[in-house]
């Protein structure tokens, strides 16, 4: 303030020239200084509104900027609210994914092993029905009796036991001729004659039996031919289910012995038959090769695609380099059933193109799953499987490596932005993600450093926490949530 007011003084005096020449240009230079800083100050006080609203400006702006990116992309989560989210966060791993492609399909029966058709073995009436459709019937349980009139099996009954009763004669006469053929002469070449009679008749009596069995006798019911005790109806019964190995190679052949299998052990459910109709009456004439029942055994299944030809190369790949797919089953209900560790492949592809689908088939080996349960004296079968059940399966195409990979709800969404949410004790940030591939259940994220090996993510309650965020972010309210009991999220207040 004095340099002012000197300054103000000096210019007066020369402005009112009570100075000389001298003293006035000595005077100039001695207030050049003081004139210099009034200047500046006068400039400064002009100015002092614009700079101030300026400055405040700019300071909001900061402390906003601030919020934006630090405390508003944070949550607090407690014990309670996590257990009511039921939120879950995992230690992020890289892993290597493949995208995939899903194809609709369904679960069939595998021709030839899945369906079994019953026939008659000969020429009869139908006496007896033992089960009826809906039934379950284990490998050796009777279906459907028979009454014999066939005159070819009569014979053949007959042909048995007059081949027996040779062997039984010609046996005495070589006991008889052993003693004497010991001497020579003419009891050596009959006994050669004897014994070469009953080879001839033990041939006889085995094609006998053969063609017994294979007509649906039992090796009890051929035995009781032996002794003379003919059969005049047989039980038509339930078959072993076939070998899945022998069904692949069809050089192996399953002998009439085992055709005649019956299980005794019924700890295994898997081996047992459907009813699932009955092709006869009671009363009904068959004919030998007459289909008597159809029975399904689901043990053995297949899962069949439905690609377009557009996949076929996908396809063919995954056949050739035998990669591992996902199958989902529409209304399985996994959590009543015991974990399967079966791996899914293709197996073949079909070459036949439907034409009013536009789609070909592939083929995906399935191993059911079963259990009984006993109901009034009787015992049905329940599969886990069924023919017909609809399916999404999930073909791998691309291998994307070194990525992480989360469920689809944990992600959030604003507009083309992707959210994840990073935990650390109740604290939950908020990190901005880069998608490389997503389905209706992964999201694939870039291994660009937005997330670190071992950091811990939440796996879910991604769109819930997002919306908690947003809604602070406009009302301004201090990071935090509350969550009802019924799961359902809000800002805290």
């Amino acid at each position: 303030m004095i340099l002012y007011r000197e300054a103000l003084f000096g210019a007066a005096l020369v402005v009112r020239g009570q100075c000389s020449t001298m003293q006035k240009e000595k005077l100039m230079k001695s207030l050049a200084g003081p004139l210099l800083v009034v200047a500046v100050v006068a400039a400064l006080w002009t100015a002092r509104d614009r700079l101030f609203t300026t400055a405040e400006t700019f300071d909001d702006a900061a402390t906003a900027s601030s919020e934006a990116s630090g405390e508003l992309e944070i949550l607090e989560l407690g014990a309670q609210a996590r257990k009511n989210l039921q939120l879950v966060a995992k230690a992020m791993r890289p892993a290597d994914y493949w995208r995939t492609i899903t194809i609709p399909g369904a679960v069939a029966d595998r021709p030839g092993v899945s369906d079994r058709g019953v026939t008659s073995p000969a020429v009869g009436t139908v006496a007896a029905i033992h089960v009826y459709p809906g039934d379950t019937v284990r490998p050796g349980e009777r279906l459907v009796t028979v009454q014999l009139f066939s005159e070819y099996l009569q014979s053949t009954q007959t042909q048995l036991f007059k081949a027996s009763q040779e062997i039984a004669l010609l046996q005495k006469d070589i006991d008889r001729l052993s003693t004497v053929a010991n001497s020579g002469g003419i009891a050596g070449a009959r006994l050669i004659e004897l014994k070469n009679n009953v080879r001839r008749q033990e041939t006889l009596i085995q094609a006998a039996k053969q063609e017994l069995l294979n007509r649906g006798l039992s090796p009890a019911q051929v035995n009781q031919v032996v002794d003379g005790d003919f059969v005049s109806s047989i039980d038509v019964v339930a078959p072993p289910p076939r070998n899945i190995e022998a069904v692949a190679q069809p050089d192996s052949r399953p002998t009439v012995a085992q055709a005649s299998l019956v299980i005794a052990d019924k700890s295994n459910e898997s081996l047992a038959y459907e009813i699932q109709s009955l092709a006869v009456e009671l009363g009904q004439t068959v004919q030998a090769g007459q289909l008597i029942a159809d029975l399904a055994n689901h043990q053995h299944l297949y899962v069949v695609g439905h690609a377009f030809k557009r996949e076929a190369g996908y396809l063919e790949r995954a056949a050739q380099e035998s990669h591992v797919m996902e199958i989902e089953f529409a209304d399985d209900s996994a959590e009543l059933w015991p974990s399967s560790e079966q791996v899914f492949q293709i197996r073949h592809l079909s070459n036949s193109i439907d034409p009013e689908s536009r789609t070909f088939d592939f083929f995906v080996p399935l191993e059911n799953q079963s259990r009984t349960y006993e109901k009034d004296g009787e015992t049905f079968l329940v599969w886990r499987y069924r023919p017909g059940q609809r399916v999404r399966i999930h073909v791998p195409v691309e291998k994307m490596e070194s990525v992480f990979v989360l469920p689809s709800e944990a992600v959030a969404r604003d507009g083309p932005e992707a959210y994840v949410y990073r935990q650390n004790g109740d604290l939950f940030n908020q990190i901005s993600v880069n998608i490389l591939h997503e389905d209706r259940r992964h999201v694939v994220i870039a291994g660009d450093g937005s997330i670190t090996p071992g950091t811990y993510i939440a796996q879910n309650a991604g769109a819930s926490l997002r919306r908690v965020l947003k809604s602070q972010s406009a009302s301004g309210e201090k990071p935090g949530v509350h969550v009802h009991a019924d799961g359902t999220v809000h800002a805290a207040h």
